[in-house]
């Protein structure tokens, strides 16, 4: 059986977009599933110097080792400022140090979703356009605006979006 990765591009212990990539996860079929908490994976923030002097943490190698060791790989992206968050993207640039390419070429539901109407959509965009060069393979996209207006845990509760959804989960799970 194959297995996935899912987590989500932020450390907040009540992430929105964990609720999402944990629900999306768990409706991909035929697959073992391993959620990942970017707060299992704490290291100092990336630099040269920090680096040079003492290497690189343990936490972005095992990190690492989940992503290659996966068969495809759930990820819904927080945004903070029309970016990544820190916590994403401390452990993308510390992973980045041992692999240039650490997605592996993996299939990837690439999602985002915010309180707001735009659900991400910067974000996602950034990641999609970025990933491609760090060795990314975005399979299907999902953006979920307006969070608590459409999801609960039962799912996405707007049918056009859930359609949508259940479009970019078929279309990854074709793809592993």
């Amino acid at each position: 059986m194959k297995n996935i990765i899912a987590f989500a591009g932020s450390n907040s212990k009540t992430s929105i977009n964990k609720k999402l990539v944990t629900y999306v996860a768990n409706q991909v079929e035929n697959v073992d599933i391993e959620i990942l908490d970017l707060n299992d994976y704490e290291m100092p923030i990336y630099g040269i110097d920090y680096e040079t002097e003492k290497g690189i943490p343990e936490e972005a190698k095992v990190f690492l080792e989940k992503v290659k060791a996966s068969n495809g790989i759930v990820l819904s992206l927080a945004e903070h400022n029309g970016a990544y968050s820190t916590a994403f993207k401390n452990i993308f640039d510390w992973m980045s140090r041992l692999d240039g390419k650490l997605w592996s070429n993996i299939p990837m539901l690439l999602m985002a979703t915010s309180p707001g109407a735009r659900g991400g959509a910067t974000v996602l965009e950034l990641a999609n356009s970025r990933f491609k060069y760090m060795g990314g393979n975005v399979v299907s996209l999902f953006s979920l605006p307006s969070f608590q207006e459409n999801f609960s845990t039962e799912g996405i509760k707007d049918s056009e979006l859930n359609v949508k959804l259940m479009k970019a989960i078929s279309v990854f799970e074709n793809s592993l």
